[in-house]
């Protein structure tokens, strides 16, 4: 069995389940807990500032790319725009955000971006769980939650 791989059970048959067959799709972390981080990072990039009152799409992006090793633990996580998230790829952080302020262009620096990107996942999700369990309780979902925002 190689280092990506586990195995699950169809039938009587063991297949193998590669790292990114379990990580496809939105299911890889839990919907409060994606909420909670949306929430932890003000509903906004981390990288670009874009929010989701400007209509910017929101996903996650892994600080250290999962495909080099990351985890999918809340420090290793920041809210990401669509157009940062496809940009980077699996890019370092430092380097992204050196390209973040070329494209910017209102005079943050790439360490002032690179600072903020850390220091957001740094920051505590308990408040923010709170928060998302009870919208989702309220409103039926983590979707119609961001919707209604």
């Amino acid at each position: 069995m190689m280092k990506n791989e586990t195995h699950k059970t169809t039938g009587n048959k063991m297949m193998k389940t590669t790292r990114k067959e379990k990580s496809q799709g939105m299911n890889w972390c839990a919907q409060a807990t994606r909420l909670a981080i949306y929430l932890r990072d003000g509903l906004a990039c981390a990288y670009c500032g874009a929010s989701v009152e400007d209509g910017t799409k929101l996903t996650l992006d892994h600080l250290k790319p999962y495909s080099k090793g990351g985890d999918n633990s809340p420090t290793n996580l920041v809210t990401c725009c669509h157009r940062c998230n496809s940009a980077r790829g699996n890019r370092p952080v430092r380097t992204f955000c050196k390209a973040v302020a070329g494209y910017l262009n209102h005079g943050t620096t790439t360490a002032e971006i690179e600072k903020h990107v850390r220091n957001t996942a740094k920051r505590s999700l308990k408040q923010c769980r709170i928060e998302a369990k009870e919208l989702i309780a309220r409103r039926g979902s983590a979707a119609r939650a961001l919707a209604s925002m």
